[in-house]
């Protein structure tokens, strides 16, 4: 599933080629995506300018001039940019054709992203007025980690990537950050000392940053704007390496399952 990372490295792709130019047409293939397109879908942005590309969490915002377009990757979503006579393959379900002759194109095999046009203020939309602090931000810090993990008793992996306290953070990243931060993702949560938490705040901006520049971690569908895919695997210590020598210390890693979802950590190097 894409992540922030993922997600935030789509949006500078993309961000390029359409600000400032103008939707001269939408191609709606399949609508059917996790929520059906609605029927006047292309008639409401065909003609509109761009403004700007932003991001929300894992949702992007193409600000346009009466009113945003809110795009979800959902599990094996992507977007790219192509010239507009490209041949459409099996998943290209939605294209936003440009004035420049460039198209946005959104694929998605499993169908589990969306597309939600509004015309009032994105942040005010049902998927988005709810949403906890971006991690890259200065108000996600370890004062706010103590102040919410105070006597609760959730496993540390399972409140990193607590969308209601900080978003963006999956099952990838959580992983990562608590090696770099020296905590065992089973710990829980109220019996994190603040002075790890300033580990663990310091060490989830790093791990998304690094991976923002790296253009994401792909392990099996995500590819960015260009059609690339991520490099951030190759930097990963911890996630999808079990069995491997930890590369801090060479204990092999382990791999356990939390929420239905496997975590990745070092026996010795975390605790």
């Amino acid at each position: 599933m894409p992540e922030l990372p993922e997600v935030e490295t789509t949006r500078r792709g993309i961000a390029a080629a359409m600000t400032g130019d103008c939707i001269a047409a939408v191609v709606v293939r399949e609508p059917r995506l996790r929520w059906r397109l609605p029927g006047e879908f292309a008639a409401q942005l065909r003609g509109q300018s761009i403004r700007a590309v932003r991001r929300r969490a894992k949702y992007l915002l193409i600000d346009l001039e009466r009113g945003c377009l809110i795009v979800h990757l959902g599990m094996s979503g992507s977007l790219r940019v192509l010239p507009a006579m490209t041949i459409a393959l099996k998943h290209d379900h939605v294209d936003l054709i440009l004035n420049s002759g460039a198209c946005l194109r959104f694929n998605d095999p499993r169908r589990f992203g969306s597309m939600h046009y509004t015309t009032e203020a994105p942040e005010q939309h049902a998927l988005l007025r709810k949403l906890a602090p971006e991690p890259l931000e200065n108000d996600f810090n370890a004062a706010y980690l103590a102040a919410k993990a105070k006597r609760r008793k959730v496993a540390m992996k399972q409140f990193v990537m607590n969308g209601n306290l900080v978003v963006g953070v999956g099952n990838i990243y959580a992983s990562e950050a608590l090696f770099r931060a020296g905590i065992r993702p089973s710990r829980r949560a109220g019996r994190v000392k603040k002075a790890e938490f300033a580990k663990l705040v310091k060490a989830i901006k790093t791990v998304l940053s690094a991976a923002i520049r790296s253009g994401g971690t792909t392990l099996r569908d995500y590819v960015n704007a260009e059609g690339t895919p991520g490099y951030f695997r190759q930097k990963l210590f911890v996630y999808d390496r079990k069995g491997q020598p930890c590369r801090k210390c060479g204990t092999a890693i382990r791999q356990i399952a939390q929420g239905q979802r496997s975590t990745y950590y070092c026996p010795t190097c975390q605790t």
